[in-house]
């Protein structure tokens, strides 16, 4: 059963452009948030203050609650 879910904002800056490796000491978490808008808002704020570095990219992940039944 799920109740609820979690939405954290994650990232940082990428060895290259290929998006597969983080450098190291670049990771960045945010969250929780309880909805993705909280998510979706903080996410456009990291978002616009990295713009300029290309290699700097954030997603939203959902985590969600589990309640045993």
């Amino acid at each position: 059963m799920t109740k609820g879910s979690n939405f954290w904002v994650i990232g940082g800056e990428f060895g290259s452009m290929n998006f597969h490796k983080l450098v190291e000491g670049s990771a960045q978490v945010q969250g929780p948030f309880k909805t993705r808008k909280e998510a979706e808002d903080a996410w456009r704020v990291v978002s616009e203050e990295n713009r300029h570095k290309a290699g700097v990219r954030f997603s939203i992940v959902e985590e969600p609650n589990r309640v045993s039944a």
